[in-house]
């Protein structure tokens, strides 16, 4: 019998898959970039390429060669400082402390749980899909919680599993930098946009703060909730059909005990923000800052937020760990913080190799000379405005099917578009938010995703013969709508010049 030929987009899906599984690892990938920027900065110095800085007129800037006996020297006495000079490092090592004892100690899952199943049954679908948006708070763990329980939710109501699975993953991952509050993405990705200002401004860099998104991102969350609940049941819920599966689910409830816990929890939560708000809000608190028209937004609470998260986290988590039972005494404490810190042992390896990437490329002046010719380019062929935004949230999306990360591709991104953007005019917050807008939306079509691999075990529950073609081709009404809607929104957004956070700016003046 002859093999049945595949549809163009099968093969399109196969395509990236395979690229996707011959590029190396992104520890490797970083190491190859770094080393890629010596020998590269060694070249074009022969040819003494120099611009003037953009944030210092008259003052010329040439690249600086790696590949040298200075350059050398450069790289083996800056190695260890590279690596925790690392922007992203300490911030997201320091909130996951906070994050990762709300995880262990059964509070985040708990809250996940209790909200999904207290909402009304007509109303389920926009509950799941918020709450998969509003979970990246808590960074990856509604990847874990959510999805299987939107299925069961769907079986037990007598509705497709796998569209609750489906709603769920679409919030969880297509709208992960979507969120009411700030949460360790912020800090991370945060982090590399001021260090990528820097290379242009550094004097506007020091003005930029973590929540330079923060009002967008909080918007975003109705509008992905709305249009995913929307795709779930016009679209993917109709295509999926009736489920006629053996798999039958029953609903448990929270626990009197995980109730109880979690009002505690609550209360905790509730007396740690009022504190923090009477270290800010009050005249003369001593968090408060001394600009009379910003004293909120250019203060040291606006640079205390990543330790702040922490706590917000740290003290419910712990609470709710008490009256459990999940935690007894200081050692299961220790113990849970060490098995956050221990999962992020990845992490901390990828730090090493992006921060040595990171450092040689600012440190060869590659960075600023990039910006201001790249600049010019898209300047000489009339690209700017809105175009530019579209044409970058296109490329961002593109590269997301390839590389999972979200900080391994921002980390190689932001340092050569956030100084080409400044150059046209727009702000470090508007390219940030953009790539942000581009990652989030086509997170659920690409199989190197990190879990997207778990998602297709927990969709074979239902369905033994689904694999990776029939789960993306599931999910791509989501990722299509998010990535157009959402678009359309920071288009708008910049229409009418609206500050896409705290200090946070659509152009750069």
């Amino acid at each position: 019998m002859e093999k049945e030929r595949k549809g163009l987009f099968q093969r399109f899906l196969d395509m990236i898959e395979n690229v996707g599984n011959k590029l190396p690892h992104p520890v490797t990938l970083f190491a190859i970039l770094a080393l890629l920027v010596v020998v590269i900065s060694g070249v074009i110095s022969l040819f003494d390429l120099s611009v003037e800085h953009p944030g210092e007129p008259g003052e010329m800037v040439e690249v600086k060669s790696l590949f040298s006996g200075e350059g050398i020297n450069y790289i083996l006495t800056n190695m260890t400082d590279n690596f925790i000079g690392f922007a992203p490092l300490g911030v997201v090592l320091v909130t996951m402390l906070g994050i990762g004892l709300a995880e262990r100690s059964g509070l985040i899952s708990a809250v996940l749980r209790g909200f999904v199943l207290s909402v009304p049954k007509r109303l389920i679908t926009l509950g799941l899909v918020f709450a998969g948006v509003m979970s990246s708070v808590a960074s990856d763990a509604g990847y874990v919680v959510l999805p299987p329980l939107g299925a069961v939710i769907f079986a037990a109501l007598g509705r497709h599993p796998l569209a609750g699975l489906a709603a769920a993953f679409a919030g969880v991952s297509a709208g992960f930098s979507a969120n009411l509050f700030l949460s360790g993405t912020d800090a991370l990705l945060g982090e590399l946009t001021i260090d990528a200002a820097a290379i242009i401004d550094p004097a506007y860099a020091e003005t930029m703060n973590i929540a330079m998104n923060w009002w967008f991102i909080a918007a975003s969350v109705f509008l992905l909730t709305f249009v995913g609940a929307w795709v779930t049941e016009k679209i993917v819920e109709p295509r999926l059909g009736e489920y006629k599966g053996d798999y039958r689910e029953s609903l448990e409830g929270l626990k009197p005990v995980e109730k109880k816990g979690m009002l505690w929890a609550v209360i905790a939560m509730a007396v740690t923000a009022i504190l923090a708000v009477f270290l800010v809000f009050p005249e003369g608190a001593p968090m408060r800052g001394d600009e009379m028209d910003q004293p909120i937004i250019k203060s040291p609470f606006m640079d205390s937020l990543v330790p702040i998260i922490t706590i917000l986290f740290l003290v419910p988590g712990y609470v709710y760990g008490k009256v459990t039972k999940s935690i007894k005494n200081d050692k299961d404490v220790a113990g849970q913080m060490g098995e956050t810190m221990a999962s992020m042992g990845m992490f901390i390896v990828l730090a090493f190799t992006a921060g040595q990437f990171v450092a040689f490329f600012n440190e060869s002046n590659m960075g600023l000379v990039l910006g201001v010719y790249g600049a010019k380019f898209l300047e000489s062929i009339n690209v700017t405005g809105i175009p530019l935004i579209i044409i970058f949230i296109i490329i961002a999306a593109f590269i997301n099917l390839f590389i999972g990360s979200a900080s391994a591709k921002w980390a190689m991104m932001a340092p050569v578009f956030v100084p080409i953007m400044m150059q046209l005019g727009y702000s470090p917050e508007l390219t940030q938010m953009a790539y942000r807008v581009a990652d989030s939306a086509t997170n659920i079509i690409t199989p190197l995703m990190t879990y997207f691999a778990i998602i297709i075990a927990f969709a074979q529950k239902y369905d033994k013969k689904m694999g990776i073609g029939t789960m993306i081709s599931v999910m791509l009404p989501y990722s299509l709508i998010f990535l157009v809607t959402w678009t359309l929104m920071l288009i708008i957004w910049m229409l009418f010049g609206i500050e896409l956070g705290p200090g946070g700016p659509i152009l750069y003046q």
